[in-house]
């Protein structure tokens, strides 16, 4: 009795020294291989989302919606600068708006956490735009929570934030 409850607590304690495998891991690499592999697939993903990030300020700056609605999820659901609740169809109207020119738009500060499955992405908006017959050059903080499925990363969830001073805008 002794000796099976010595080879328990044996047990136990080496129990807690071993790594779970990661359930994408290779079975045919080593464990240093499926890290490397992991990183790399990481890294992937953190190019492709700053891709999508630049990609979305472009779009904007043109006034064109194919990107959202390629990108941005039927199901979206997001905040604009000023408060207001958007579905995909409203923020592609709001990209859509006439009475805003772009000279510039820029995403900068783009920041991703990833996890399996998701991304959150925050970044900082800045343009240089006519509004309303006025010049408005301003930044905004940016989140966006990122789902990736067979069709590849889609925007599920959006939250704007004006930076001080806080002007008039059309996002």
């Amino acid at each position: 009795m002794l000796k099976a409850a010595a080879l328990l607590l044996l047990l136990l304690s080496v129990a807690g020294c071993v790594r779970a495998q990661d359930p994408d891991d290779d079975p045919s690499m080593s464990p240093e291989q499926n890290r490397a592999r992991r990183a790399a697939l990481g890294e992937m993903h953190r190019q492709e989302l700053v891709n999508l990030e630049n990609e979305a300020a472009h779009a904007i700056q043109l006034n064109s919606v194919t990107f959202f609605r390629r990108v941005y999820s039927d199901d979206f659901s997001g905040t604009m600068s000023h408060g207001q609740s958007v579905d995909k169809n409203s923020f592609i109207e709001a990209v859509q708006n006439p009475e805003v020119k772009y000279a510039s738009f820029v995403a900068s500060d783009i920041s991703i956490r990833t996890y399996p499955q998701t991304a959150v992405v925050t970044c900082m908006w800045s343009f240089r735009a006519t509004y309303r017959g006025r010049s408005i050059n301003t930044q905004m903080r940016v989140l966006h929570v990122y789902v990736d499925g067979p069709r590849g990363w889609r925007v599920v969830a959006g939250q704007l934030t004006a930076m001080p001073p806080a002007t008039e805008q059309p996002l």
